[in-house]
């Protein structure tokens, strides 16, 4: 009998290292799931709120841009979005579009001056390309037109190469409302 306990020492640990082979990256894989899952969610969330917000403030105003792009992404400061470290407000790109009288959406080529500016703008010609008629928001890489953001996984490698490259598109489209004007407010210079 004491032969057997004797040979029997250490089998636990084994059998826990033997555990937590299989154990340990099936968990790590669902955390990253949970993660993939937060963003596929919480992107859109974050354009929807940045595109409302942009639809009601002054685009002139750099200040106030940037603190819709950081209460977007759900911080009051500087800073990125939980869990996605690679996300934060330069990834937010908030484009002013313009509508020709048959429907069609282009990027305003200039922005008109302030608020009041394009106030006018639009008094004159509704369709034209300097009157602001919608807010779009998108979530972008770095480089030109829009390219998709990279998903930085958290795991390593072999379970990182199960996750998605890339972020999910988010794009929101909203009419643009006030755009910061305030009646009665001056015109810009």
């Amino acid at each position: 009998m004491k032969n057997s306990v004797a040979t029997q020492r250490g089998t636990a640990s084994i059998e826990f290292a033997l555990v937590c082979l299989v154990f340990l990256p099936f968990l790590f894989a669902v955390f990253e799931s949970a993660r993939l899952m937060f963003l596929w969610n919480t992107l859109p969330q974050v354009t929807r709120r940045a595109a409302r917000a942009a639809a009601i403030t002054d685009f002139s105003d750099a200040a106030a841009m940037q603190a819709l792009r950081q209460a977007a992404l759900f911080r009051s400061a500087g800073g990125s979005l939980p869990l996605a470290p690679n996300v934060g407000s330069t990834n937010i790109r908030i484009e002013y579009l313009w509508q020709d009288s048959s429907g069609q959406l282009d990027v305003l080529p200039v922005l008109p001056a302030c608020p009041v500016a394009n106030r006018i703008n639009c008094t004159r010609d509704r369709y034209g390309p300097t009157c602001i008629s919608f807010v779009r928001v998108r979530i972008c890489g770095d480089g030109p037109g829009c390219p998709a953001l990279a998903l930085e996984p958290m795991m390593p490698a072999p379970l990182g190469s199960l996750t998605p490259s890339t972020l999910p598109p988010a794009v929101t489209l909203v009419t643009a409302e006030s755009l910061g004007y305030v009646p009665g407010q001056a015109p810009c210079p």
